[in-house]
């Protein structure tokens, strides 16, 4: 594990915290072939949460509810970033890559022009748990070729704070540490928090990122506010909040998100999302003709 101490680590000075702006329940569904996950940000939030258009979380101990995966499917105009926290998931596509996610690995692609691609299980038993974050692509970048890399659990930077908080940087930068991807447009930012009990924890994010967080161990608080388990909260946009001050009185572990948006039309038919209807129509006749991956 790449995990960082000080004095590398640079604490992060938060003057003046973001609130919560909302808690979200998210809604149990299923996709693929029947895999049974919890849509979390959902397409009425897309425009409140740019540049981020999807999040699903999905854990379960029974296979009957993930052993069937996602088969071949296409994407355009986006990107895809699954971080899984157990399991074991085979990733090939229509560019020709493939890699196994595994505990604490996270997949990152950008279907950009168009991709195909499956994401099957390879384990019959046992919990698989994580995240898929859809991440929207500017309309400058949405018939860019598809690109494909998978990082270990070991290629995350970690970083422990002076209170014992122990961060994951899966993209952007906290605390000093760069984490593993860096996008130039949208400027993701993607933690995975642990607390330890009594503990707390800022993160800098500049004052016109959209952001949110999502607890999936315990619960914690901002503010006055309890975040719950199994919540989103959306944190309020103000022009002098610096970052968000976060504080657990029991152990608990939550994602955080944040992002530049980038103040476009989101045009979206199932997996293709643009800026236009008529590039949804060009995207769906596309696949249907077996153009979708073609190189012009």
């Amino acid at each position: 594990m790449n995990t960082v101490n000080t004095p590398e680590t640079v604490a992060e000075v938060v003057h003046l915290s973001r609130a919560v702006e909302q808690l979200v329940v998210g809604q149990a569904t299923s996709d693929g072939a029947g895999v049974k996950l919890t849509r979390v940000l959902t397409q009425p939030y897309q425009y409140r949460l740019d540049p981020f258009l999807m999040l699903d979380a999905f854990g379960s101990d029974n296979p009957d509810e993930y052993i069937a995966g996602f088969p071949d499917h296409p994407h355009r105009g986006f990107e895809t970033i699954t971080y899984m926290l157990e399991g074991r998931m085979r990733h090939r596509d229509s560019a020709g890559n493939e890699g196994l996610l595994e505990n604490g690995g996270v997949q990152w692609m950008t279907a950009g022009r168009g991709v195909i691609h499956s994401e099957l299980p390879e384990q019959e038993n046992g919990r698989m748990e994580g995240f898929q974050l859809w991440l929207n692509l500017a309309a400058k970048d949405k018939m860019m070729p598809a690109w494909y890399r998978d990082f270990k659990n070991a290629d995350i930077p970690e970083l422990i704070t002076e209170q014992g908080v122990k961060v994951r940087v899966i993209a952007g930068q906290s605390h000093g540490v760069a984490g593993a991807m860096q996008r130039a447009t949208t400027e993701p930012i993607y933690l995975d928090v642990t607390m330890p009990a009594g503990s707390s924890f800022s993160q800098i994010i500049p004052a016109d990122f959209n952001a949110f967080i999502y607890v999936y161990r315990g619960e914690v608080r901002i503010g006055e506010q309890q975040v719950p388990l199994q919540r989103m909260a959306i944190l309020k946009k103000w022009p002098l909040a610096d970052g968000v001050k976060i504080q657990s009185n029991e152990a608990a572990r939550f994602i955080l998100i944040a992002g530049k948006p980038l103040g476009e039309t989101i045009a979206q038919y199932g997996p293709f999302v643009m800026n236009s209807q008529e590039e949804i129509f060009k995207a769906i006749d596309d696949f249907r003709q077996g153009k979708l991956v073609a190189i012009d």
